[in-house]
């Protein structure tokens, strides 16, 4: 039997962005067979992860996906939940607070900033700001997307692809140093677990590189943004469910919209944190305090696609109110709790 190095990922408790944690478990075995129901529960000291106090610190963390791992050899990457010890959800495991329904489907457009020495990769060392925006998205040349950016964004497709992540593509964003990747999955969890595991690929990838990812939806803002106007950063959320995609009408559209403007607040409350400096109706994007809905209309809170409307309302639509730095399991339990509170009859 061979040696296999499992790596444990979860969520920790810090707010208002849970923080990627991981772990090595090596256990022995054959990675040719190895099965999520044979990864045992594991145990970590939940008090350096403000998920417990000194004097009752153990948590637990319950194996849900599992993922190849071609960085090491012999190695999976185990994607987790937290429990408590009597082995109930933690108060901080919004995975399980996702309705199970694998007919909804998640797509999520994840942006993100490089940074390396507290600044956007290919800004100015110490100060000032490259060209205005323009000629950043989808830009090839090293003045556009130079450094070692295009390198590492590579690589992730490659780590992704061998981890059997649902990588659907990648760009350079509109902003300097920005790029995005998308990832789709079928249930309304699979995407949210995938969509963590590229995170940390993506952020461990990095480290080899003397760079970091910023998540955070606005971080070009206050004294740099007096100058020159810099896009934030979303997590633009695609979703269907069967009866979106094999039913749909006009006449539900208009009541789902109604639903999603309803909660307006419920939603914006787990869309990210500071999502009123991006929210602005400014850079593609609605106001924090308005709901709306428009044809191909990137400005608006949810953008119908062309398809949608020529299908007979039917297939996906896009909410691009979520931002880059909100967890994609609240954003997906938040959509599918609004789209059941509306009748299909």
């Amino acid at each position: 039997m061979a040696k296999i190095k499992l790596e444990y990922i979860w969520l920790d408790g810090y707010t208002p962005m849970a923080g990627m944690r991981s772990k090595t478990k090596i256990v022995d075995g054959e990675l040719a067979s190895l099965k999520l129901e044979d990864l045992p529960v594991w145990g970590f000291d939940g008090s350096s992860t403000q998920q417990a106090e000194g004097k009752s610190s153990d948590c637990l963390l319950k194996p849900v996906a599992l993922y190849p791992d071609a960085t090491r050899k012999n190695a999976v990457l185990v994607m987790c939940e937290v429990l408590l010890p009597n082995g109930t959800p933690h108060p901080t495991n919004s995975r399980a607070t996702i309705p199970d329904d694998p007919g909804t489907w998640f797509g999520f457009e994840q942006e993100y900033f490089f940074y390396q020495n507290g600044r956007p990769l290919g800004f100015p060392a110490d100060s000032g700001y490259p060209a205005p925006q323009g000629p950043y998205y989808t830009g090839v040349g090293y003045k556009y997307v130079g450094d070692v950016a295009r390198e590492i964004v590579e690589q992730h497709i490659d780590l992704c692809i061998a981890a059997g992540i649902n990588i659907e593509g990648i760009n350079a964003e509109v902003a300097k140093g920005q790029w995005e990747f998308q990832v789709f999955g079928k249930g309304s969890k699979n995407a949210a677990d995938q969509l963590w595991v590229a995170r940390y690929l993506m952020a461990r990838l990095c480290e080899s590189y003397g760079i970091d990812i910023e998540w955070h939806c606005k971080p070009i803002r206050g004294e740099w943004g007096r100058s020159v106007d810099w896009n934030g950063s979303g997590m633009h959320s695609n979703f269907s469910t069967t009866f979106m995609r094999e039913v749909g009408g006009k006449a539900y559209f208009e009541k789902l919209m109604a639903a999603f403007d309803k909660y307006r607040d419920e939603h914006i409350a787990v869309y990210g944190p500071d999502n009123h400096l991006r929210l602005t109706g400014l850079h593609e994007t609605q106001s924090i305090d308005k709901f709306s809905y428009g044809l191909a209309d990137r400005g608006a809170s949810v953008r119908i696609p062309h398809s949608f409307v020529n299908s007979g309302y039917k297939g996906y639509l896009e909410d691009r109110r979520p931002n880059s730095a909100a967890d994609p399991y609240l954003v997906a339990g938040r959509i599918l709790k609004t789209i059941q509170t509306v009748p299909t009859t």
